[in-house]
């Protein structure tokens, strides 16, 4: 049973830290894009080895009772598809790393033949196998004999994974940034394979093969898959942001013409214009027909080309033009811009309506004697910051406006002499005091002379307090073109920066969880790694680290009770030992490191009172011993020294050393 353990284990873990690639199962079938192999071939890899993970578990079950004749053709067929399944795990890895390499030159082809050759082969061997034993058979009493075969089939595994982990490798060497750690990743996980498949070969009684397996998969996850999600959705939260600020944007593949798009507004989702589609380029001429100006369309037909759009991009990263569309029977000027993709494969193309922006412009050139000021302003009022001020570089004085729409439309609140020493003012009555020094500096003429000859703005946030409650608020300073005024920006920024704890919390909550113990709630052997690295650290940069002592305990006769009354109670009496630990040294971190080993951390008031908390463990323990009524957890433990000790690993050992006569004490008054 305990050779299933591991199994098991590896098996939950992949579907723990993999659960979003096996939610959306269903989209892993079908036509793929480039773009997507490696992700999808990568979810096949994950599937094989769940197949396997499970059939090693049966193997583990049923090879403990092998003896019973009912159940050795279950466990024959249960063997054929442990070799089956890892010879799929080779071939799904082996895709999945020519997709992610996205090549189709010799080397790839030459890998996926091999593969291809290797996992044919396989299975005429174990076609073959029943009849004559090649890979593997079992005697008169079911017991399993590795044949020859077996070996060979292993190590040619292993020839492959020597091979494309030093491809990986070498790519990874020359390749730099976050792409370098990736390949790197899969080229590692490559060699834990490779590590661990020899052995398999050289002790069939250990799950060696759904180790490695599962440390590469986690390998793969940390620096590969996690870093692609995450870079994913920052992408896609800058597309959005993006296309706030647009009507409509076009993702389009250049070769193709197949396109997505994005609209946030919804006169222009009125028109119901596709969202997604195989050819851009013919659909937008049919387009052009339908809602274009009569007068405009000549001149659009003549845009939307392959050969037309790399034209006009020769030379430069984007280009833009205007003309008019039919939105409800009505002509509205658009402006469109044009930008080619870094990978050179596609367009992005964004849509805005401008027919607002033009009107104000007319309007502005109207009125332009009499609302000069109004004009300097209109530069950021797109921003529509809740309040603008408008500041004369020389004296100072300034004209504050309300902003009622991004359309220039602004109520004038108050003017004034001096905007520096008002503010002032202002600070004291309205900052929140934690923030008004920060404020004081930074509205500071000088200050903002000195800034604004480097940058073209400056921004602060801080709070104000309103109606007796906090707001969060930025305030953004920038020169208007001609250099005469300084328009300075307020806006609330309470939902962003609540967005912001929210993914805080987020992060801060999944890290928790992922250095906490599932069973007993304690802190887990992760956790417990990080600790001694980080004190390690300091001792090693020379900082004088505070005093502090390990105690290691372990629990006496789970094995015992395992075997007597099950895992059941062998998992609660684990429980029971973690909250002992916990009630004892009720300010000091607790950590599970093993299957009934624990580690208490002293620091602080525990560190000074530790024979007082480890007299009182060990009396719990003796009344437990007595009484049988509770855990009986041996103990030991050991004090950082700063003159004798240079590792944490030192004071680990003492402790243990201490524990392990605890135990033999312990052991010897059970028996007596």
């Amino acid at each position: 049973m305990s050779y299933s353990i591991i199994s098991a284990l590896a098996l939950i873990l992949n579907l723990i830290i993999n659960r979003e690639s096996f939610k959306n199962i269903r989209c892993w079938f079908g036509k793929l894009k480039n773009e997507q192999q490696s992700v999808t071939r990568y979810r096949y890899f994950l599937l094989a080895a769940n197949c396997y993970f499970i059939a090693d578990i049966a193997w583990g079950i049923l090879y403990e009772n092998h003896e019973i004749d009912a159940i050795f053709p279950v466990l024959y067929f249960d063997c054929v598809l442990y070799f089956l399944f890892m010879f799929f795990t080779m071939l799904t890895w082996m895709r999945y790393i020519v997709a992610y390499l996205d090549k189709r030159g010799r080397k790839s082809k030459a890998l996926l033949y091999a593969v291809w050759t290797m996992f044919t082969l396989a299975l005429i061997y174990l076609l073959i196998n029943y009849f004559y034993p090649f890979i593997f058979s079992f005697n008169e009493q079911h017991e399993y004999i590795t044949e020859p075969g077996r070996h060979i089939a292993f190590i040619l595994q292993i020839v492959l994974y020597v091979v494309t982990s030093t491809y990986m490798l070498l790519i990874a060497h020359k390749s730099t940034g976050s792409e370098k750690a990736r390949y790197a990743a899969v080229g590692l996980t490559c060699l834990v394979m490779e590590l661990f498949l020899i052995f398999q070969i050289l002790d069939s009684r250990y799950p060696f093969y759904a180790t490695g397996l599962i440390i590469g998969i986690c390998v793969v996850h940390s620096f590969v898959e996690a870093r692609e999600r995450k870079e994913k959705e920052i992408y896609d939260n800058i597309a959005t942001s993006l296309a706030e600020d647009y009507d409509a944007m076009y993702y389009i593949n250049i070769e193709t013409g197949e396109f997505s798009e994005f609209s946030t507004s919804q006169e222009y989702a009125s028109m119901n214009v596709p969202v997604g589609g195989r050819d851009f380029y013919a659909e937008t001429l049919a387009n052009i027909e339908r809602y274009v100006h009569p007068d405009d369309r000549e001149f659009a037909r003549n845009l939307y080309s392959k050969e037309a759009m790399l034209k006009n991009l020769e030379g430069k990263k984007s280009y833009s033009y205007k003309y008019r569309l039919m939105i409800d029977e009505q002509p509205r000027h658009f402006q469109f811009t044009v930008i080619c993709v870094n990978d050179n494969k596609h367009f992005v193309l964004y849509e805005k309506d401008i027919e607002d922006e033009i009107t104000a412009e007319n309007m502005r050139l109207e009125n332009q004697k009499k609302h000069v000021t109004f004009t300097q302003v209109a530069e950021i009022l797109a921003i529509n910051y809740d309040v603008i001020y408008y500041v004369d570089t020389k004296d100072s004085s300034f004209i504050s406006y309300q902003c009622r729409n991004i359309y220039g439309e602004v109520d004038v609140q108050r003017s004034g002499d001096d905007f520096f020493e008002e503010s002032r003012i202002d600070i004291s009555n309205i900052v929140h005091k934690n923030d008004r020094d920060r404020v004081l500096g930074f509205i500071n003429k000088d200050y903002i002379i000195s800034t604004l000859m480097n940058q073209k703005s400056c921004s602060l946030d801080y709070q104000i307090v309103a109606f007796n409650k906090s707001h969060y608020v930025r305030m953004t300073v920038r020169k208007t073109t001609n250099g005469t005024h300084y328009i300075i920006g307020i806006e609330n920024i309470d939902n962003e920066v609540e967005r912001e704890k929210q993914h805080l919390k987020a992060l801060n909550t999944e890290k928790e969880l992922a250095r906490r113990d599932e069973m007993t709630g304690v802190k887990n052997k992760t956790a417990f790694n990080e600790l001694e690295k980080s004190i390690q650290a300091n001792l090693d940069s020379g900082m004088d680290f505070m005093p502090f002592a390990l105690v290691v305990c372990d629990g006496n006769n789970l094995k015992k009770i395992n075997d007597t009354e099950g895992h059941v109670a062998g998992d609660e009496f684990i429980k029971k030992a973690a909250k002992l630990l916990c009630n004892v040294f009720s300010h000091s971190p607790v950590f599970r490191i093993g299957g009934d080993e624990f580690v208490v951390f002293l620091r602080d008031n525990d560190y000074s009172n530790r024979e007082t908390l480890m007299k009182s463990l060990q009396t719990q323990v003796e009344e437990n011993l007595q009484t049988k009524s509770g855990p009986v957890v041996a103990s030991g433990i050991a004090e950082y020294n700063s003159e004798t000790d240079c590792l944490v690993s030192e004071v680990f050992h003492r402790a243990d050393k201490r524990m392990y006569e605890n135990k033999r004490k312990l052991k010897q008054e059970e028996k007596e």
